[in-house]
């Protein structure tokens, strides 16, 4: 195997057959950071509830997965966190649905009413669930820099009206179904981020990762309350704990991200393993 890239969380080979080898790490990154602190078992977390989601999937848009064996030579302890995926050309945006308000929509919301361009009514809150989910793209930035949300208007613009359309098609129906899937099993699916890239036959497929706790906000539904910050199934805890005075981390500085304490470790991991097991129905 050759080595061709290292994301925040996923260490990416090339393999002899030309497909290439996908490697979920237990690093998290959270604020554009990759902390120093790993979160034990949450490759193989990640690994199993994306292979869960592209099953669910399938009907909607194609994915990158050629196997779920890795290759035979692979070590045991990178097995479980590896697919083997096919060559894509990535498209460079990354592909929001939101169905609620949180996160950047919420700092766009609170500007000026409205997020990535699209005008939403006045009286939302923290949490509160948007009339309708929208599609919300942004930058693909490399690593150590800002996804930055842009409008529908610019993703056409950039890709074309073909692309830009298909891409919020798609994205809003892997939405609608998630969020059907995960409410019957207590979960809200706030919102979640998406990757495409484009086969050699230029179809679009599903790639990198799928409503995992990395790129969706996962919030218990039982508890869900707008107005205030939600309790979650997501590494929004590490957030939490990040601007916290207990972390004393001066963001501003651009000092390194602090290390996180054992029990943010120990509870992080929880989390993960919760919305795993009451996603799946699986025991981890």
């Amino acid at each position: 195997m050759r080595h061709l890239f290292s994301g925040k969380v996923r260490d990416l080979y090339a393999l002899p057959d030309g497909h290439l080898l996908l490697v979920a790490s237990d690093r998290i990154s959270a604020f554009d950071q990759v902390l120093p602190t790993e979160i034990p078992d949450k490759g193989r977390l990640l690994t199993a509830m994306s292979l869960w989601w592209f099953d669910q999937l399938a009907d909607i848009v194609p994915n990158h997965i050629v196997s779920r064996a890795p290759p035979a030579d692979l070590p045991a302890e990178l097995a479980a966190r590896s697919v083997v995926c096919r060559r894509l050309a990535m498209l460079p945006v990354e592909c929001v649905a939101r169905g609620y308000l949180a996160g950047s929509g919420l700092s766009g919301y609170r500007s000026n009413g409205s997020v990535c361009g699209i005008a939403l009514p006045p009286g939302l809150e923290d949490g509160s669930r948007l009339p309708e989910p929208i599609f919300t793209p942004a930058t693909k930035a490399p690593r150590g820099s800002h996804d930055e949300n842009i409008s529908y208007d610019l993703l056409a613009r950039t890709l074309g009206d073909a692309v830009a359309g298909e891409l919020r098609r798609l994205t809003m129906a892997v939405y609608a179904l998630a969020e059907e899937v995960a409410r019957g099993r207590g979960i809200i699916v706030a919102d979640t981020k998406l990757e495409f890239g484009r086969d050699a036959d230029a179809s679009i497929m599903l790639a990198d990762e799928v409503l995992t706790p990395d790129s969706s906000r996962f919030w218990p539904a039982s508890s869900w309350s707008p107005g205030s910050p939600q309790a979650s199934y997501d590494k929004q805890f590490v957030r939490d704990w990040l601007t916290s005075p207990e972390a004393a981390w001066d963001q501003t500085a651009s000092a390194p991200a602090p290390a996180l304490p054992d029990d943010v470790v120990e509870r992080t991991r929880a989390r993960y393993v919760e919305a795993y097991e009451r996603l799946t129905g699986n025991r981890f």
